[in-house]
């Protein structure tokens, strides 16, 4: 198993239909990777240097990396993405200063982009 830093350019319109869709519970049931995107899109910063990409840590088994990620989620949202091969957790402890890419919203109960 590998693990990624992935840094990605969001699609500003269509971040609150990810969010239905990670908040649905949907991306978390697909197999066998939507746990781990699961985690990862919920805990995504901002790039401190340009807030439209975000970056999280993601687990991946696939070559070339997030091959069935990008198929069945990312490529719709996301645009620009990279990848940097990373020890697991070293990724996180790199961008955890980082402002989150959901802010929580209580009043809905939910998270939304900022």
């Amino acid at each position: 198993m590998a693990y990624y830093l992935v840094k990605a350019k969001y699609h500003q319109n269509l971040l609150s239909e990810l969010r239905n869709r990670l908040d649905s519970g949907e991306i978390k049931k697909m197999k066998p990777f939507g746990q781990a995107l699961q985690y990862g899109l919920d805990n995504a910063r901002l790039d401190e240097h340009d807030s439209s990409f975000a970056i999280w840590e993601e687990e991946d088994y696939c070559n070339p990396p997030l091959a069935q990620e990008r198929a069945a989620v990312l490529d719709t949202y996301f645009t620009s993405l990279e990848v940097k091969r990373v020890k697991e957790g070293e990724g996180w402890k790199e961008i955890e200063s980082l402002q989150k890419l959901w802010k929580s919203h209580s009043s809905i109960g939910g998270q939304h982009a900022i």
